[in-house]
């Protein structure tokens, strides 16, 4: 901010202050917004919000990961051989194998192998960081609950690959129904 611009927006008072306010330019433009005024700009990364956003605004409604959350939240778990669905009394808490399961579906979706890369994707990635609840586990997390439940991923892969190809298959009857149902 330019000496000038603190200046005009003091005048106008700490209302409509651009470090505050940064959405709304009731400031006096400055060369430096005269420059930028044919490029899109994002926020400052200083900038606080007012209002936190949450992530599920930012994934659509026909998102994959919405169809990863609600087939792993139908499964049960126990009865599929996961280990450590009930909780050890003693020691740190683990993650639960629900969040690891979708962890590894999501990276099974988009190609992802590696348990490192699947932890830096839990880091950075907004669809893994809703589908998770924010949570990041470690590369050695991963692939230990890769290792111990080798057997029952497997079943559980091969159930959503039915589930997937019965979802699609709805999908374009539906799509199909509706086309010619607009026909007529």
């Amino acid at each position: 901010m330019t000496a000038v611009s603190v200046a005009r927006t003091a005048t106008l008072g700490p209302i409509v202050s651009k470090r505050i306010f940064g959405a709304l330019k009731f400031c006096y433009p400055t060369a430096e917004d005269k420059q930028m005024k044919r490029f899109v700009r994002g926020d400052d990364r200083n900038q606080s919000s007012l209002l936190p956003e949450a992530l599920d605004d930012y994934v659509t409604d026909t998102n994959p990961v919405r169809v990863i959350d609600v087939f792993v939240e139908e499964l049960d778990l126990n009865d599929l051989g996961f280990e450590g669905v009930q909780p050890a009394l003693t020691g740190r808490p683990a993650y639960h194998p629900e969040v690891m399961l979708k962890i590894y579906i999501y990276g099974y979706l988009n190609r992802i192998q590696s348990s490192r890369r699947l932890e830096r994707e839990a880091q950075r990635n907004i669809e893994l960081m809703w589908l998770t609840g924010r949570l990041a586990p470690d590369f050695k997390t991963i692939a230990r609950f890769r290792k111990d439940n080798g057997k029952a991923i497997r079943n559980v892969c091969r159930q959503f690959v039915t589930y997937a190809n019965v979802w699609t298959f709805l999908l374009k009857q539906s799509s199909r129904s509706t086309a010619a149902s607009s026909r007529r």
